[in-house]
């Protein structure tokens, strides 16, 4: 019997993680466990773009290498994270006369709704990639309803849909790096939604609550209500700003600033106060861009589950704290539900691991246990990628 394995590549700015996830059938049913994992330094990119190929491969080669290693199995084909700034969120409304005599609504009602609101939108898909088709609501004869209308009686379907694209040449280009290096993408998927899957869980994204992934050159953030990803965005700005603070608040090298960053730089020369001074500072303009954002989506200050922080940047000072109180909501650092037999340590590895889940489980009956998450929770997050996020 062929083993069942899927793999997620999370290639970032500073770092490249590669995560490998198996199905195995034990006593008790199947389960799902890491067996390998992968972490270079990544070269060759800027803002989530590719810039030097050459570089880019070979921090994916160094990476796979590790996987390699620890799995005792080539990686030949995986499923590709897609970040950085060219990931953009468009809007639209679709509507169809129900097409039955009996005017119950059908698929075919479905497809042609959605296909109204592409034909809508197109103007914004000009050298973009749709990554993501999301139904926001569904209207029959103006009424909401509530999940997919399948079955319902009316003459007018309606459906709001969110669509996620990115720049096709941006995609293109971060898929010919991982190829260049022997690995076939299977398939791509928004970052932040990779990412969600293994942070939150499902009654933080039914009460409302935004996860906000700090990287090293971008904040990626998504906004989730009543179990719907509402929103998505990329800032253009990240971990590397602080370092760039604090080389120019205390004249010094970039080396000494991210050293001071990091906790491994400090005394007379470096106070304290002023650290976390320039600190918060950077950290404040940044959540006034997201406060900016969930005003603009009609959010502010209405998400109970609050905001929840990962990415590398996450874990610098008391940075629950400032979005507490920059946001009025709730906040805390990201945690991952796993085994301790792991390297998988802490949330800078969501994006990945939630890819190679996705990939594992996203078209197949669901496995009875995932690292700590009931059965009831993974059927909501995998059963098919396009279900999770219907109303």
């Amino acid at each position: 019997m062929a083993r069942r394995i899927a793999t997620g590549i999370d290639i970032g700015t500073h770092q490249t993680k590669i995560v490998v996830v198996e199905e195995i059938v034990g006593p008790d049913g199947p389960s799902l466990h890491i067996i390998g994992t992968g972490l270079s330094e990544t070269q060759g990119l800027r803002h989530g773009y590719v810039v030097d190929a050459a570089d880019a491969t070979a921090s994916i080669r160094a990476a796979k290498a590790q996987a390699e290693s620890m799995t005792h199995l080539p990686l030949k084909n995986a499923f590709l994270a897609i970040g950085g700034i060219s990931l953009e969120e468009t809007r639209a409304t679709g509507d169809t006369v129900i097409s039955r005599a009996d005017q119950e609504v059908t698929e075919l009602d479905l497809d042609k709704t959605r296909e109204t609101a592409k034909e809508a939108a197109k103007a914004n898909f000009i050298n973009r990639r749709i990554l993501h088709e999301i139904p926001l609501e569904y209207r029959v004869d103006g009424a909401k309803t509530f999940g997919e209308p399948l079955g319902m009686k009316g003459t007018r379907l309606e459906i709001d849909y969110l669509f996620i694209t990115c720049l096709s040449q941006h995609a293109e280009g971060l898929a010919a790096v991982v190829e260049a290096a022997d690995i076939e993408v299977v398939d791509q998927m928004a970052s932040p939604l990779a990412g969600s899957y293994v942070t939150l869980n499902k009654d933080q994204k039914i009460k409302g609550c935004v996860l906000a992934n700090i990287g090293a050159e971008t904040v990626s953030i998504v906004v989730y209500d009543e179990g719907v990803p509402i929103s998505l965005k990329v800032f253009p700005s990240g971990s590397t700003n602080i370092t760039d603070d604090l080389a120019l608040g205390f004249k010094i090298s970039l080396e000494d600033a991210e050293r001071i960053k990091l906790g491994r730089l400090g005394g007379a020369m470096y106070p304290r106060k002023k650290v976390d001074e320039i600190i918060t500072l950077r950290f404040r303009n940044l959540f006034d861009l997201i406060d900016k954002h969930l005003r603009a989506i009609g959010k502010r200050g209405t998400l109970p589950a609050g905001i929840v922080l990962s990415g590398g940047g996450a874990g610098q000072g008391s940075i629950s704290d400032i979005a507490k109180g920059a946001l009025n909501l709730p906040a805390r650092i990201a945690d991952l539900k796993i085994s301790s037999d792991t390297k998988v340590r802490d949330a800078t590895w969501a994006v990945a691991y939630g890819l190679a889940l996705w990939g594992l489980t996203g078209d197949t009956e669901t496995p009875s246990k995932l690292s700590g998450f009931s059965l009831k929770e993974i059927r909501s997050f995998f059963t098919r990628f396009i279900q999770q996020f219907l109303p």
